[in-house]
């Protein structure tokens, strides 16, 4: 599985992120696709609960997202 990045905007200041795991690219787009002009509800990384109505988002970006885990960071 990969992890996906999406981006709601609402306008230029106001936006929700949401982070999918899913097979591709492709798989990615198509859900996206699937869920325009609905509700859709989900719990962020940071357990606050959201539910959308994708009929008013303005532009949606999607892109691969690649984690850091910052926990293993050395110091040099």
């Amino acid at each position: 599985m990969k992890e996906f990045k999406v981006t709601y905007f609402f306008d230029e200041e106001h936006y929700i992120r949401r982070f999918i795991h899913i097979e591709s690219q492709e798989k990615a787009e198509e859900l996206i696709q699937n869920e325009r002009d609905q509700y859709i509800s989900f719990t962020d990384s940071r357990g606050i609960y959201h539910e959308l109505n994708t009929s008013k988002v303005r532009v949606i970006q999607i892109s691969e997202y690649h984690r850091i885990d910052k926990s293993k960071k050395t110091i040099n």
